[in-house]
């Protein structure tokens, strides 16, 4: 999925592309790598002014077309899918740093430079670099890498002097600066070493009021898209590659191996757009949420990129590894794109330290929104506010005067139709946890009721709708899920448990097992075949189960943590009358699929999605073995992924709220979530060091790495979901 999340962008991501394809297609690259080595502008550059690509974030007052800094992230994810030669993002990247300036003689005059066409790169400030305040202004010496230098007909360069970081625009003609060409690894563009000796920065090129946190973020959330164009590349690919290699006789994309490969690419493709995304929506927040921004789009996009292409080269096999293969030149450019950032683990250690105190967040702006909705909502929610639950236990299992007031107002579930929600627009669901985030207030839930009540309000007759819906959202009945069996798990249509006629309703006979919470539930969702004699995933039927029925057996199974949150529960000739038998017998198989489908994602302003808060508890209280910069590390690198899936679902809710299709975000979150949470409990085991010796070791380490399988299984193995990905998203044929 593109950057882009509106209409508007998706357009301008179309004429983008085509622009790519006419001006810069790769054979015609290939042809002008010496050419490219010398620097200049390129042959399309005149094309590309004339479309007014290289400046939407120039204001119309200095010439460039009104937009923002997200237009142009849409260009330069776009000119990476088509690896674009030349000095598009150095410049853009320059240009961008200027029109951040509060106005002055030295961006006013680079604004002007810009629109008219002029080219660029972004010198950011570095140690190899130093200056000293004089006279006349600022002396700068030394030597940097730079890339697109010899393009560059502008400088924007950082220096720090006594603490103060500053910069300047300059023309890289001046006396004192040395532009020295160099082999570039992105052979499809020029790099050189910058010579500063005793150049000097008079006050009149100052930037001024230009924030270094603004300027780290940009560049940070610039090279991301970037990175992000180059791994998009990489899954159309791979993934056109794998549907007709053979291999035995088959395409390739039919084995597994392939199949996971594709589907990981994709996942990181889509954690690495969404990381960009958020960055760039920073610039318009704090130094707080630029830096926890800028971090996670390191994180998550650019260092990301060099694997996913290498992992590419995997797939395409011993082709890919050859000059004539375009894959060595996105590789090349993924490789230049984390160099730009160096140093990375510093950069990461730094999103640590801010990630202690700080999560992620994005406030949704509606462009279309009704005052009056959210005045009615605030004044709903003071009340609740004011309101206690007798039985205190959570989002899930509270229940009491709160949560009925706000189960009776369609609070609860808002989105669930009216009378028993308030039918919410993705919009109108967006000011709902808004509200309810500025109140302080959490939005229950009923847990697995969150897919059995829309499943009975989609299939269920007014009388059952009726029986279930209100207690449900009041936190009075507790439900499971009766699914998964110990001889069909992933593969639920391979269930066995039997439903068999009788009158006045079904005795149902079988095993389920991993039923979360069935010791706790009143009713349960039940799946059982009711026809043996016509393939396997028509002959099931959805049936509501009264926890209390005789013939029932709730026995919990022990996890390695000492809960026991899991069960098995057998039925033995267990009577349902025909009024809980949900649609028509045979329809199990489609209802269990709207089932499925009510996993829906949390719409918030809230982006981390939590993984981090053991490594931030055992940080704030100094608990951890090891240095403070390792355990800001390991922080760092967990809080990064965890905005990034964070945005990713975010971007979902945008896509609706926007009137756009639905994407596949959410189901690619899954799996990066299970592996996420994976991760950061290795982390927090390794910092746990001697105290993991206990079984009450400091921020749960012992505990988490134990709950950990329960993330990978839970919901269909990790496995099994990227097999769907490959299959379902991928399009890749079955194996």
């Amino acid at each position: 999925m593109p950057l882009s999340l509106t209409e508007e962008h998706s357009e301008l991501a179309a004429a983008v592309s085509e622009f790519a394809a006419r001006y810069a297609a790769i054979s015609v690259t290939r042809e002008n790598f010496e050419a490219i080595a010398l620097g200049g502008r390129p042959e399309f550059w005149a094309e590309l002014v004339d479309n007014g690509l290289h400046s939407l974030h120039i204001s119309e007052e200095r010439g460039g077309q009104g937009g923002t800094v997200a237009d142009t992230a849409i260009v330069v994810e776009q000119f990476a899918r088509s690896l674009v030669p030349g000095p598009f993002v150095s410049t853009v990247l320059a240009s961008s740093a200027v029109a951040a300036a509060v106005d002055c003689k030295a961006s006013v005059r680079g604004l002007d430079l810009f629109a008219e066409g002029a080219t660029g790169t972004l010198v950011m400030p570095t140690p190899s670099l130093s200056a000293v305040e004089t006279a006349e202004g600022w002396k700068l010496s030394g030597t940097a890498a730079v890339t697109s230098l010899l393009s560059a007909e502008y400088l924007v360069i950082g220096f720090t002097v006594a603490s103060v970081t500053r910069f300047a625009l300059v023309q890289a003609t001046e006396e004192g600066i040395e532009r020295i060409a160099e082999a570039s690894t992105d052979i499809t563009r020029d790099a050189g070493t910058l010579a500063l000796k005793g150049f000097t920065v008079e006050p009149e090129s100052i930037l001024t009021d230009l924030s270094p946190s603004y300027v780290q973020t940009l560049q940070a959330g610039l090279l991301a898209a970037e990175a992000a164009g180059i791994m998009r590349w990489a899954v159309e690919a791979t993934t056109e590659y794998a549907k007709m290699r053979e291999q035995f006789g088959a395409p390739i994309g039919s084995f597994q191996s392939i199949k996971h490969k594709c589907a990981n690419l994709l996942i990181a493709s889509e954690l690495a757009t969404a990381a960009a995304w958020s960055a760039v929506v920073s610039l318009e927040q704090d130094d707080v949420q630029q830096a926890l921004a800028a971090g996670s789009a390191i994180e998550a996009a650019v260092v990301p990129s060099v694997e996913a292409i290498t992992e590419a080269v995997s797939i395409f096999g011993g082709i890919g590894f050859t000059w004539e293969h375009d894959a060595h030149l996105y590789w090349r450019r993924a490789m230049t794109l984390g160099a730009q950032l160096a140093p990375l683990d510093e950069r990461i250690q730094a999103l640590g330290a801010v990630a202690v105190a700080s999560d992620r967040r994005i406030d949704i702006e509606l462009a279309d929104e009704d005052p009056a909705f959210r005045v009615r909502i605030g004044a709903l929610l003071d009340e609740a506010a004011t309101l206690e639950n007798e039985h205190e236990n959570g989002r899930w299992y509270s229940h009491g005067a709160q949560r009925t007031f706000l189960a009776e107002n369609g609070l609860a579930a808002p989105h669930w139709q009216a009378p028993y929600g308030l039918s919410a627009s993705p919009a109108e669901q967006v000011v709902i946890s808004q509200e309810y985030a500025r109140r302080n207030l959490t939005q229950p839930s009923s847990v697995i009721g969150e897919w059995a009540m829309p499943t009975i309000l989609s299939y269920g007759t007014e009388a059952i709708k009726e029986k279930f819906a209100m207690p449900t959202l009041r936190g009075e009945l507790i439900w499971c899920q009766l699914f998964s069996e110990p001889g069909a798990g992933s593969d639920l249509a391979g269930l066995s448990t039997r439903a068999t006629k009788v009158a006045g309703g079904w005795e149902l006979t079988g095993q389920k097992v991993w039923t979360s919470g069935a010791h706790e539930a009143h009713w349960g969702i039940c799946l059982a075949r009711t026809d043996t004699q016509v393939p396997k995933h028509k002959g099931l039927s959805y049936f509501l189960i009264d926890m209390k029925t005789p013939g029932i057996d709730v026995r919990p199974l022990k996890q390695p943590t000492g809960d026991a949150e899991f069960n098995e529960v057998f039925l033995d000739a267990v009577f349902v009358p025909d009024d809980f038998l949900l649609g028509e017998p045979g329809q199990g198989w489609r209802i269990t699929a709207t089932t499925l489908q009510n996993e829906r994602t949390q719409i918030s302003s809230g982006v981390s999605v939590g993984t981090e808060e053991s490594l931030r508890a055992m940080i704030s209280a100094d608990e951890h073995a090891g240095t403070q910069q390792a355990a800001l590390g390991s922080l760092g690198r967990i809080a990064a992924m965890s905005s990034a899936i964070g945005a990713l679902n975010l971007r979902e809710t945008l896509r609706q709220v926007n009137g756009m299709q639905p994407g596949f975000g959410s189901s690619l979150a899954k799996v990066a979530h299970a592996r996420l949470t994976r991760e950061a409990a290795t982390h927090v085991l390794r910092l746990a060091g001697v105290s993991a010796l206990l079984a009450n070791a400091t921020a749960d380490a012992v505990i988490g790495q134990l709950s950990v399988p329960q993330v990978l299984i839970g919901g269909g193995t990790v496995e099994i979901q990227l097999n769907v990905i490959a299959e379902r998203i991928l399009g890749l044929p079955r194996g």
